[in-house]
């Protein structure tokens, strides 16, 4: 995981949509990113639900929610449309702001270990900081703990 108090690392990734998203185009608002294994599975349904039950308080308080995952464009847009979500679900299949983020890591799951994306989750202030950090968050408790640390 990424330190409290330094640089978030520049990254241009495409939504559901295709549409870019660059760091830099965010600077000036609080950027909630978080990391999550991959689309339309229990936890992260959850997670993405809770943050778009959530989404106008985010918004009221400055801040941008941003979804990043290994899972393709494709798989993104169905996810959203599934679910509605109403913010960008940003496609990383190669891995470079994953791994940019600190975020690939082995896991083990009913004693078996293999690489995977650990579910964390980053507050990024006004100047594209890292202010918050956190690492192996429970997926329905994690947009309620994020919309708490918006201030």
């Amino acid at each position: 995981m990424l330190e409290i108090g330094t640089k978030a690392p520049a990254f241009s990734l495409p939504d559901q949509n295709g549409k870019e998203h660059s760091l830099s185009s965010y600077i000036g608002k609080k950027v909630i990113l978080y990391f999550y294994p991959k689309d339309n599975t229990p936890g992260c349904s959850k997670q993405a639900c809770g943050f778009a039950e959530r989404y106008p308080q985010f918004l009221e308080k400055g801040a941008v929610v941003l979804g990043v995952s290994k899972d393709s464009v494709s798989s993104h847009k169905n996810f959203e449309q599934k679910y509605a979500l109403p913010f960008p679900l940003l496609s990383d299949p190669e891995k470079e702001v994953i791994q940019a983020y600190d975020v690939w890591k082995e896991k083990k799951n009913y004693g078996k270990v293999s690489m995977g994306v650990v579910r964390t989750t980053y507050l990024i202030d006004e100047n594209g900081i890292i202010v918050k950090a956190m690492g192996n968050v429970k997926a329905a408790e994690n947009p309620g703990k994020m919309l708490e640390l918006v201030e």
